[in-house]
């Protein structure tokens, strides 16, 4: 079942993101505890809506959405570290958005948000999603209801920020 608005994240969780001498460990607690902080997360790195709109519209909107109170915007696929790293470098993420990787999916499922992407040859991955969240806790949550990217766009989130 996937988590709800007023609830609180697995903080013990751990993701990993790419430090200077590789790959290292952040709790889902270090993360979000005491921040107001956008986490959206897609079915897969470099993959095409994921890379043509969702990321990019976080990258070109992280100004405006940290103008709105937000802390951080932190974006979380389903791949491992080195993916994420070069996937942000890729689309200019530095400074903007924070590039998280779920290698095992961990995250994805203690949320209940896991989509099996085995028909298209990529496993279990992440839904397509957006969550607002204040030291910890789920203030808001678009998931994505199909293919599309509507409810979890950059834009989206700003207009209910």
């Amino acid at each position: 079942m996937a988590i709800k608005v007023g609830e609180s994240l697995p903080l013990d969780v751990k993701l990993k993101e790419m430090g200077e001498t590789g790959p290292r460990d952040v709790s889902v607690g270090d993360i979000f505890r005491g921040k107001r902080v956008v986490l959206f997360a897609v079915p897969g790195a470099f993959t095409p809506t994921c890379s043509m709109k969702h990321l990019p519209g976080f990258v070109s909107g992280a100004q405006n959405v940290k103008a709105k109170g937000v802390d951080e915007v932190v974006c979380l696929s389903v791949n491992d570290a080195f993916v994420m790293d070069a996937w942000g470098k890729a689309q200019g993420a530095g400074g903007k958005v924070r590039m998280l990787a779920d290698g095992n999916g961990e995250f994805t499922r203690a949320v209940g948000l896991e989509l099996d992407a085995g028909g298209f040859g990529m496993g279990k991955r992440s839904q397509r999603y957006a969550m607002v969240v204040k030291d910890g806790k789920v203030e808001q949550l678009h998931v994505e209801p199909g293919g599309g990217l509507n409810v979890s766009s950059c834009e989206a989130v700003l207009g209910k920020l």
